[in-house]
């Protein structure tokens, strides 16, 4: 073997023994190959790692309140509490079903205040629409909310620190029912029980056409393979934890 190949093959050497102790140290700290070798991206918190069979529901409402009431008689006649995602003009239009909401003891989160694609926003106007619907939940319920969805699913790095750094946990979904697409009320079962697993996140709609035929029978098949509904603020951890590349949360080991 001449100079150069024996050169080249060292070098090779060299550089397959570091890429093994990177992933060897990756992973004992509690990270993925992916992580390891793609650029950190900020995530919202799409389910939860958990060994316990719990899952989230949750409605966000911004265009109307037509079986609002009917989702909440359904909750209440099931025992279960969930999340609300708010806008601020559907607060501005039905402060005492906001009210109600959280008297029934559920989760009520921030939507943003005009329903924007937040990825579009400058910092500034982020700021804006978390806080002008974050004052408006307070004042009528006496708290502030903790969790934020962005409208339309849509986010970018910016969003997501601002959330962080102004107390707001950045919340997204595994398991999304397409129930705005009033396919019938079958399928909107069938795809959130074949869909949800340990930790899920699942998305509704408090205006969905079927959401009263549909809410007891997703209730009732979940119940029936041993899941227990939780609102997000009792299935997310809200601190020691990190992100996945799927935006998986995870508790981490002491």
């Amino acid at each position: 073997m001449d100079t150069k190949k024996h050169m080249t093959m060292r070098i090779f050497i060299v550089v397959v023994i570091l890429c093994i102790s990177i992933v060897y140290t990756s992973f004992t700290n509690e990270m993925s190959i992916i992580e390891v070798f793609s650029e950190k991206k900020e995530l919202p918190i799409y389910s939860v790692n958990t060994k316990e069979k719990k899952v989230a529901i949750s409605f966000d409402a911004a265009w109307g309140d037509e079986y609002t009431n009917e989702i909440l008689d359904i909750l209440d006649k099931y025992e279960i509490k969930t999340t609300f995602f708010l806008v601020g003009f559907w607060v501005d239009k039905y402060p005492e079903k906001v009210k109600e909401i959280h008297e029934r003891g559920h989760d009520i989160g921030n939507h943003s205040t005009t329903h924007p694609y937040m990825s579009k926003l400058s910092e500034e106007q982020i700021l804006k629409e978390l806080d002008k619907t974050g004052n408006k939940i307070e004042k009528l319920v006496g708290e502030e909310p903790i969790l934020f969805r962005p409208p339309f699913g849509d986010y970018n790095d910016r969003l997501i620190e601002v959330c962080r750094e102004n107390n707001y946990y950045a919340i997204q979904w595994d398991v999304d029912s397409l129930d705005w697409k009033e396919l019938g009320v079958q399928p909107v079962v069938d795809r959130v029980s074949r869909n949800v697993q340990n930790g899920s996140i699942v998305l509704f709609h408090n205006n969905a056409k079927y959401v009263s035929e549909y809410l007891p029978l997703v209730i009732e098949k979940l119940q029936e393979e041993g899941y227990e509904i939780v609102p997000i603020s009792q299935l997310i951890y809200k601190e020691d934890y990190y992100m996945d590349n799927t935006g998986r949360q995870h508790k981490k080991k002491d």
